[in-house]
């Protein structure tokens, strides 16, 4: 079973490939992902000159980037925006996720790569193997009952006033408060701004390339906790993850 970030990486590298090929791929293509969704694409965007953007998790914000590139006359460079959770759109034609267009792409793709010999998970397979291997899951720790709001409120306080070196067995580089606007890197000190709405939002980047994020859920009682881990392998980058899960379940504390 592939996850939405596995389908994500994987539309992205195929249109960015085959607009190529065809002479097709607008000046500047501009790809748009959620900040938590895979970091995958960071390095499939940097291969092909393509500027990705993120955005806060819900594909409103996605909409929004269509819209700005829209007022400046440059819509023709959005080339795919896609979330974690199954979400994917290409071309500007609507301001949402289109699983029409999305199951079309996919099958567009499958032929393509097939006419090479080679399946879906080949494919992705020499993705990892060109740029990590990296895991990506995420886990919903439930807190109903009346009081459950103000657990996970002061989860995310203590968070913010005793924030974790290490996580996950590696130390932590870099926080991004994205309710206070302010990332910063931990060896220096130095803070900047974050250039998106505030949102309860904690973001934490470790030494050996993972990162997890951690974030109340707008709709439901329960916090979601989101990692991307890297590994030599896929074996080893889901024990990264197994860690990390860990890690943060007891630093919630719920």
């Amino acid at each position: 079973l592939m996850t939405g970030n596995d389908v994500g990486a994987l539309l992205l590298n195929y249109l960015l490939t085959r607009k190529t090929e065809l002479g097709t791929l607008p000046h500047s293509p501009v790809a748009v992902k959620t900040i938590v969704s895979t970091n995958l694409v960071n390095f499939i965007a940097k291969d092909f000159g393509c500027t990705l953007k993120e955005v806060l998790t819900g594909f409103r914000f996605i909409g929004e980037q269509i819209a700005i590139l829209e007022q400046k006359g440059e819509a023709d460079r959005y080339v795919l925006g896609f979330e974690e959770s199954y979400g994917y759109l290409a071309g500007g034609y609507v301001r949402d996720k289109d699983a029409v267009v999305a199951s079309m792409l996919i099958c567009e793709m499958c032929s393509y790569y097939k006419s090479k010999g080679m399946t879906l998970v080949d494919t992705l397979n020499s993705l990892y193997n060109k740029y990590g291997f990296m895991h990506n899951c995420q886990k919903s720790i439930v807190c109903e009952g009346m009081d459950g709001m103000d657990k996970m409120a002061a989860s995310m306080n203590n968070l913010r006033e005793n924030p974790p070196k290490e996580i996950g067995g590696s130390r932590v580089i870099k926080i991004m408060d994205y309710k206070t606007s302010l990332s910063t890197d931990i060896k220096t000190l130095k803070t900047e701004e974050i250039d998106m709405p505030k949102s309860n939002v904690l973001s934490y980047y470790m030494e050996n390339g993972s990162q997890t994020l951690v974030r109340p859920s707008g709709t439901e009682p329960k916090i979601k906790i989101y990692i991307m881990s890297i590994g030599e392998n896929l074996e080893s980058a889901k024990a990264v993850s197994e860690k990390i899960t860990d890690d943060m379940t007891k630093l919630l504390n719920l």
